[in-house]
């Protein structure tokens, strides 16, 4: 029995689906009945079909925590060939975010939940409780993985896993920013709409308010051509971090609307812009908790 079987075995004990990985690290392929969906696909893939192979086959769904079909012979060519083990993290009920590099892994300590962590051999994985579509490129260097998804298997990590909150699960939806056509109609002043009348318990001075409102809002315009919803979200994040010991209110209901107008300014629709920056403000009150 090799050691990607004895791995699998283990995983699949504990209620994980398992499949081998070959050269590459990618899947094995199907058998000649499944090959290019002759035999229908699985019935839980995205092309809903009868195939009922007994060999690992259509990747991530043939992932299994059954050790009968994981030691039959069927599956045993792929694990004298394999140089990994995968899990199926939407099967298991978790999410993982692949961050691929250093860049990614950095802008996650900043915009994500803290939760359990494995190092991979460019960057990490970031394992939350609950599962979700999966999405590839969210951002540069950042995957998601979890419904029709495979992950390798790394080690079950460190830290303890929080639940999929709301900020991982707005990662998917693509901002689809376009430079603004001439003059823009919204509702975005030439200065920022809040002021001292609707944070009466702000701690900080309106000019140390404004100044900050100000700057992040010059951050948002300035992405004209991608990008204006993740800053929005950032500048959203930041700002209300800003608020967190203050006995309040702080205004950050005006703020919110200045930022989203900002960013639909550069041609981010609307829905996603809102989106973005509630997150970021839940985001911020979420980590000073």
């Amino acid at each position: 029995m090799s050691k990607h079987l004895r791995t699998a075995l283990a995983l699949a004990a504990a209620g994980v689906p398992v499949l081998p990985l070959r050269q590459g690290k990618t899947p094995f392929g199907n058998c000649r009945t499944c090959k290019d969906s002759g035999c229908g696909d699985r019935p839980n893939m995205k092309a809903a079909g009868p195939c009922r192979c007994p060999a690992p086959c259509h990747a991530w769904a043939a992932a299994t925590a059954d050790p009968h079909a994981l030691t039959s012979p069927m599956w045993a060519p792929a694990w004298r060939q394999a140089v990994a083990v995968a899990y199926h993290p939407g099967g298991t009920g978790v999410t993982v975010v692949d961050l691929d590099n250093a860049a990614a892994v950095e802008w996650a300590r900043g915009a994500l939940p803290a939760t359990r962590t494995v190092p991979t051999t460019r960057g990490e994985h970031w394992i939350y409780r609950g599962a979700m579509r999966s999405s590839n490129a969210v951002r540069p260097g950042v995957d998601i993985k979890s419904l029709m998804s495979y992950a390798r298997w790394l080690g079950p990590g460190t830290g303890r896993m929080a639940d999929l909150s709301p900020t991982v699960r707005a990662l998917p939806v693509k901002e689809e920013t376009t430079p603004a056509r001439g003059e823009v109609v919204s509702s975005l002043s030439s200065g920022a709409t809040w002021d001292r009348t609707v944070a009466t318990g702000c701690r900080h001075t309106e000019r140390y308010v404004r100044t900050g409102l100000e700057r992040g809002l010059a951050l948002v315009r300035a992405r004209t051509e991608s990008g204006a919803g993740s800053q929005a979200f950032g500048v959203a994040r930041f700002l209300a971090a800003q608020h967190a010991q203050c006995p309040g209110p702080c205004g950050l209901d005006a703020i919110r609307e200045d930022i989203v107008t900002a960013a639909v300014s550069v041609g981010v629709p609307e829905t996603y812009a809102r989106r973005a920056v509630a997150n970021g403000l839940k985001t911020a009150s979420e980590r000073v908790a």
